[in-house]
C-alpha cells in the first residue's frame, strides 16, 4: 500500500500525527487551515489529502460528505 496523506482535525490530539507510521500525517493548524469551517476546511483537504480524520460526530449530519473526495474517520472515546 502506497503512503496515503492525512490531515487531523483541530480536535485531534496532535500527539496523533507521531503514531501514524508509513503515511504523511499533518494537522488542521499546520496546513494553515484553523479558522475555515467544515464545508471549506474539506473542500480544500480534498485537494491535497486523502484522509481526514476527526472526532467531530456531528461532521456528518452538518455535511453532505459524499460529495468529497476524500475519506473521513470519526474517532471516539
Amino acid at each position: 500500500m502506497s503512503p496515503r496523506k492525512i490531515l487531523l482535525d483541530e480536535c485531534v490530539d496532535r500527539r496523533l500525527v507521531e503514531q501514524i507510521a508509513g503515511h504523511e500525517a499533518r494537522t488542521v493548524p499546520d496546513a494553515g487551515w484553523a479558522s475555515l469551517k467544515n464545508g471549506e476546511l474539506l473542500s480544500l483537504a480534498q485537494i491535497e489529502f486523502d484522509v481526514f480524520i476527526t472526532t467531530d460526530r456531528n461532521l456528518m449530519f452538518q455535511q453532505n460528505l459524499p460529495k468529497f473526495d476524500i475519506g473521513v474517520i470519526v474517532l471516539e472515546s
